[in-house]
């Protein structure tokens, strides 16, 4: 997969990430995941249509989560992954996804996104068929991560 198509989806989560949580993550080292494979416990799915076709799904686990879900809401804790954390989990999927959207318009490759789907549960396999899956881990400090699973058709 070309690194031109790689760079929005990097530069939009740390843009969003900012802006609402007021971290800035790092960037992990970028991998391939073989498909399937085995998810964080909370997963947001985000298809993609236009010129570029597939899916990206951001995983993380429940107290990443938590903390992400509590930074959203001004710092009002989070003690379970209720309605409310749910929906503030997959806004911010919906948040990076435009951001990457307007991005790579920008570049002239015109996509558009799907609503995100959130799904929950301790070892979700997930399998892309058909396409090639990049891990774009992002550290959020203490121990926090969020992943960009991005699987593009080739």
């Amino acid at each position: 997969m070309n690194v031109e198509y790689i760079n929005p989806f990097i530069e939009a989560s740390q843009q969003v990430f900012q802006m609402m949580t007021g971290i800035k993550p790092a960037l992990g080292k970028v991998y391939l995941k073989n498909s399937p494979y085995e998810s964080d416990a909370i997963a947001g799915i985000v298809g993609l249509t236009g010129k570029m076709r597939g899916q990206v799904i951001i995983t993380l686990s429940i107290d990443t989560a938590k903390s992400v879900a509590s930074s959203m809401m001004g710092g009002m804790p989070v003690e379970a992954m209720d309605e409310i954390a749910n929906s503030a989990i997959s806004e911010l999927g919906n948040m990076i996804m435009g951001n990457t959207a307007t991005i790579l318009a920008n570049k002239g490759i015109g996509i558009e996104i799907t609503p995100p789907s959130l799904l929950t549960g301790e070892r979700i396999k997930i399998s892309s068929a058909g396409m090639q899956t990049i891990c774009v881990p992002l550290e959020l400090g203490e121990d926090k991560r969020v992943s960009l699973d991005i699987a593009i058709e080739k």
